[in-house]
């Protein structure tokens, strides 16, 4: 398959689906075992849910919102889109009401396909709010009193009515030039106002390439991936569905988080994207099971560490330490390998900064993991660590095709075909995100003398947790600061797995609880009060309510003191100064992590 003069994505497919035919494509659990669906089927279904969604008004040029878990459908629905000429609209299984009816609202969705009847409690009341949308397509069956304003039918009248049609999908779908758009993929922005990313199909091509040559040191060919992310975030749909279909790979879905492990065992990847908080799981994990184990097993076990990452870190190891090595090699690294399947190539971390301390434990037990560091506004990957060259504590040089450089204040700027076509009815925003044509990335680095990228901070205001998903601590802050027991808060969370805050008590809320309960109403004195803290904690549970799940704060402290500008909390505007009360609540903050 050739990355530069390959149509467009979905002609991509239907070449592969035309040279695999009949062998396994997409792998997922029926019965309790994993079956497969071949790429001869695979494209017959695309083929003919495009033909349906053509006899249902749906255009080219028309957006088709995508709400599922990860399985067959969602990479069938998604090629079957584009093959009509249309554009995907992915949203987060986790959306409330509004989320759904912003994205298919600023979209001017025309269609939308749900797979399940509960993700339909969701999407439909947010579908009747919008009034372009005048077909809803249901994988699953709706249960009884599931009504919509606009047509609902299921996935096998659309597939059995386009299997009756003649349309040249496949020739059609050949028309479609690279740099038509083939998906919006919504991302917060400033404010945090999810925006919609005009990803066009050579951007993703250009992504595609780019992994293709990193990779092709390691051998590639007859790969399995295992998709465990979701497809509507733009480093799963790109590294773990589209790359892996360019390279003509089987993919397996996994069944969910607490599952991994056993489909590692089943699937047996030879290429797994993943995100931070799982190679931290797995950490804990491996840890876990090494205190059960007896003291020779625990001390083999740190010996293979230790070895391992002295020779990670170039150190010439003695002659009796290479003979050790040899032992600790077959004796454990072999079989935490086994853990992963047995045959993987490479583990890439993304979407999120891994510590580098996690990277170095899986280096040293010779798990092929590298770092890698993108947007979605990239299509999304920017750079990733050589596996002949890693470093582990950066996220490597830039991908072939991508050229970075640094702006005066540090900021990350990117440049190159996989830097999308801009945001979706947003010319502002796009003009400040695309300035002088490069894309501002808002993250702060350094570059050393190899290439390889280091990031250093933030310069824009969100937070992305260490599952890789971007939020706006501003949003939480203001749920927060509406319940009458809080008069201030700070969200923090950035690189880690949930969120905490620090928290201060409304002046007129405390001066109410001091008089009940006949005592001063001093905060230093009254932050560490177990009833108030029980109050609080019933104001975050009524906003925690309210929130999505990735939103939820799982812990907070009470400040003994307000932000002030006296305090350089706050600055003299009355913003409050995230850095600042970072310094003063660090140890306290972490602490929530730890349970220290």
């Amino acid at each position: 398959m050739d990355y530069h003069t390959c149509p467009n994505l979905a002609a991509m497919f239907f070449e592969w689906a035309a040279e695999k035919g009949d062998r396994p494509f997409l792998w997922t659990k029926r019965g309790g075992a994993y079956q497969p669906i071949s790429w001869r089927d695979a494209a017959e279904q695309v083929t003919a849910l495009a033909r349906g969604l053509r006899s249902l008004g749906v255009a080219r040029g028309d957006r088709v919102g995508v709400v599922s878990e990860n399985r067959p459908e969602w990479v069938i629905a998604d090629f079957a889109i584009m093959a009509a000429g249309a554009i995907t609209v992915p949203a987060y299984t986790t959306h409330g009401v509004e989320d759904h009816r912003h994205v298919l609202a600023n979209s001017g969705a025309k269609a939308v396909i749900i797979s399940t009847a509960a993700l339909a409690h969701r999407v439909m009341p947010a579908a009747d709010q919008v009034s372009t949308i005048t077909a809803i397509i249901t994988m699953e069956p709706l249960t009884s009193g599931q009504l919509s304003h606009a047509e609902v039918h299921s996935w096998a009248e659309v597939v059995a009515r386009g299997a009756a049609l003649a349309e040249d999908i496949r020739g059609s779908a050949a028309a479609i030039a690279r740099d038509d758009v083939a998906c919006l993929i919504y991302t917060s922005g400033t404010g945090g106002v999810p925006k919609g990313v005009m990803t066009t199909h050579a951007n993703i091509f250009a992504n595609c390439y780019g992994a293709f040559r990193l990779l092709q040191t390691i051998g590639l060919g007859d790969d399995v991936f295992l998709c465990f992310l979701p497809l509507s975030h733009s480093y799963e749909h790109t590294a773990g569905m589209m790359f892996p279909v360019s390279l003509g790979a089987e993919i397996y879905f996994a069944e969910g988080a607490e599952t991994l492990a056993a489909n590692m065992l089943e699937a047996r990847p030879t290429i797994m994207t993943a995100v931070p908080r799982l190679y931290e799981t797995m950490h804990q994990r491996l840890l876990r099971g090494l205190e059960r184990q007896s003291g020779p097993r625990r001390r083999l076990f740190e010996l293979a560490l230790r070895l391992g990452r002295k020779r990670f870190d170039d150190a010439r190891l003695t002659l009796l330490e290479r003979l050790l090595d040899l032992v600790a090699e077959t004796l454990v690294r072999r079989k935490v390998r086994q853990r992963f399947g047995g045959r993987l190539k490479a583990m890439v971390s993304g979407g999120a900064p891994l510590n580098p301390e996690i990277g170095r434990f899986f280096l040293a037990l010779g798990v092929p993991l590298l770092q890698g560091y993108g947007q979605t506004e990239a299509s999304p990957v920017v750079s990733v660590n050589p596996p002949r060259r890693i470093k582990i504590d950066t996220v490597g040089p830039p991908l072939e095709g991508a050229e970075v450089r640094l702006a005066e204040d540090g900021e990350i700027l990117v440049r190159g075909a996989m830097v999308m076509k801009g945001y979706w009815n947003d010319p502002e925003a796009t003009a400040r995100a695309l300035a002088e044509g490069w894309l501002h990335t808002g993250d702060v680095g350094e570059v050393d003398a190899e290439g390889y990228i280091r990031i250093t901070d933030r310069k824009r205001d969100f937070i992305k947790n260490s599952g890789g998903d971007m939020l706006s601590p501003a949003r939480v802050e203001g749920y927060l600061t509406l319940q009458p027991e809080i008069g201030q808060a700070m969200v923090f969370g950035d690189r880690r797995p949930y969120l905490v805050a620090v928290i201060v008590p409304h002046a007129d809320f405390l001066d109410g609880f001091a008089r009940r309960r006949g005592v001063s109403p001093d905060l230093a004195v009254l932050a560490a009060d177990g009833e108030l803290r029980k109050v609080i904690a019933a104001a975050v549970a009524r906003v925690n309510a309210e929130l999505s799940p990735i939103e939820r704060l799982r812990h907070f402290i009470v400040a003994p003191e307000p932000f002030s500008t006296g305090n350089g909390q706050m600055t003299p505007t009355l913003k409050i100064k995230r850095h600042a009360i970072r310094h003063a609540y660090g140890d306290a903050l972490l602490a929530l992590y730890d349970g220290r």
